[in-house]
């Protein structure tokens, strides 16, 4: 009975590794980064569910739409944590790429030493291109640390290229991702960020102006405003949105037209638009029953009209369907005139 030769097969397996430890190695560099960036993923995740979950308990609420009645500083824990959480997984993913494409260089026996010196030789060359990136870079940071936005904030931008408003849904480590009212995605750099507006941190702020005749009783609108604003602070549907009684702040300005009353109330950010919304459909059924006309305001005085026109007393403002009728009448033949 023959043996069978282990040194043989011993050779053999390391023939083959010595044909293949290149690629398999470059197979184990990328097959390590795809591993540890998803353990790191994972382990951020983890933690931003921790305190998004802890902040939520503690609050007694179930859903994170609900912090928002809840004080400003848990609402804040749970957009910057959310939002720290988007920049480390755009960091991490940036630093294991890096890492990958320089040990898999080194594999293919490029020499990582020099290619190094060339892009620091590169780097300096390029510096001055090079200055926005680092500009996106350091900016986004910042406003992420500073919380001066966070994931889910309503923002209006100010940017070199124009404004900006509308959800941020992505704060990456150079472009943030604004959707505006119409649906659009915008992609802006944070280096080109010069001032941010948040509607969503702390409270915001209705205010409605209301018209009302000079003929009308300033208190009687007065009250009946302030009655529904407050009927409104009461209904159960809006209650934990409103956060404080609203306020009639008396008459705003005097025009030609009529006297303008302001009423204002402070409510949760993020829902001044809903409130707004029915607040306006609430005031014009209350000042209907009270019946109170309110007056147009595209209403025009005219004078100096033909004179062969008709003309109205002194002071009466004129409306614009009456003055283009009279604009548009025939002239009057002398014959006619004499007659």
């Amino acid at each position: 009975m023959d043996t069978f030769d282990w040194s043989t097969l011993g050779d053999g397996i390391y023939a083959w590794y010595l044909a293949w430890r290149v690629p398999l190695r470059i197979l184990g560099v990328i097959v390590g980064a795809v591993i540890l960036r998803a353990l790191l993923r994972v382990s951020i995740r983890r933690v931003v569910d921790r305190v998004v979950n802890g902040v939520k308990k503690a609050q007694a609420v179930e859903h994170t739409v609900e912090l928002s009645a809840s004080p400003l500083m848990a609402v804040r824990v749970v957009q910057r944590t959310r939002t720290i959480g988007s920049v480390l997984n755009n960091l991490v993913t940036w630093s294991i790429v890096s890492i990958a494409i320089v040990l898999v260089l080194s594999e293919l026996q490029f020499s990582v030493t020099a290619l190094i010196a060339s892009a620091g030789i590169l780097g300096a060359a390029l510096g001055f291109g090079a200055q926005n990136v680092v500009k996106d870079m350091l900016n986004g940071l910042f406003m992420v640390f500073e919380d001066q936005l966070g994931v889910g904030d309503i923002v209006d931008l100010v940017t070199t290229q124009g404004p900006v408003s509308g959800v941020v849904e992505t704060v990456a480590v150079r472009v943030t991702q604004v959707r505006d009212v119409n649906g659009t995605l915008w992609y802006v750099r944070n280096g080109e960020i010069a001032n941010v507006g948040n509607k969503s941190q702390g409270w915001a702020r209705v205010i409605l102006d209301i018209p009302a005749p000079y003929t009308a009783d300033i208190d009687s609108v007065e009250k009946t405003m302030l009655d529904t604003a407050q009927a409104m602070a009461d209904d159960p549907t809006w209650t934990r949105k409103i956060l404080e009684k609203p306020e009639v702040w008396g008459i705003e300005s005097i025009s030609a037209e009529a006297l303008v009353i302001r009423l204002v109330v402070k409510v949760r950010s993020g829902d001044q638009f809903d409130i707004a919304r029915e607040l306006r459909r609430r005031m014009k059924d209350a000042l209907d029953d009270l019946g109170v006309a309110l007056p147009a305001l595209n209403r025009v005085v005219l004078d100096g009209l033909d004179a062969k026109a008709p003309r109205k007393p002194a002071g009466k403002p004129v409306s614009r369907a009456a003055a283009a009728a009279v604009a548009d009448a025939p002239p009057t033949s002398p014959e006619k005139a004499a007659d």
